[in-house]
């Protein structure tokens, strides 16, 4: 990566540059080190700190990620897809499909920007060998405002992640 970071967990980066600018090397590292990872991702934080009003986010996930269905109560949340293929799938409070929309970058003729005002349960079903994305949201970041779909597992359960996801197939096809 051509710019200095500071690595805050295998997963986050931040930006140590009064400047950010990413190009396709940096890309190209950022998926190298996705790849790296248990849970297949890394994101790249060009805001400052966890503390920001507004958080500006570089993710890339590998295929095969895991994102347990979550909502943020109290913030909106923008997706610009760069590259790669994926479905963002939307769930009614008890995780019936209430929405697909299938993502990619804009030359794919898919959605390629979203934006959630809502707290909506949601994840990402990642279908091409990296999804890499500009995510932006509102500050600060506390862990213990994601809620998790109490229907869906922890990513600790490889066994119930498997089925989990194995079922949400099952169920994106009928």
């Amino acid at each position: 990566m051509r710019q200095e970071y500071r690595i805050i967990n295998p997963e986050v980066l931040y930006t140590e540059a009064a400047l950010t600018s990413v190009d396709h090397s940096d890309i190209c590292h950022l998926k190298q080190l996705s790849t790296q990872n248990p849970r297949k991702r890394i994101r790249l934080c060009a805001h400052p700190s966890p503390e920001d009003a507004l958080h500006e986010m570089l993710i890339v996930h590998a295929a095969g990620a895991y994102v347990r269905p979550h909502r943020h109560p109290g913030k909106s949340e923008s997706t610009q897809v760069i590259e790669g293929l994926a479905e963002v799938v939307l769930f009614e409070e008890a995780g019936k499909i209430a929405r697909v929309i299938s993502l990619g970058d804009y030359a794919s003729g898919k959605t390629f920007y979203y934006r959630m005002d809502k707290p909506v349960f949601h994840t990402l079903i990642i279908r091409s060998e990296f999804l890499v994305f500009h995510e932006i949201t509102n500050g600060p970041f506390d862990r213990a405002n994601t809620i998790f779909a109490p229907w869906a597992p922890r990513d600790e359960d490889l066994t119930e992640v498997e089925n989990f996801m194995t079922e949400l197939e099952q169920r994106l096809t009928t």
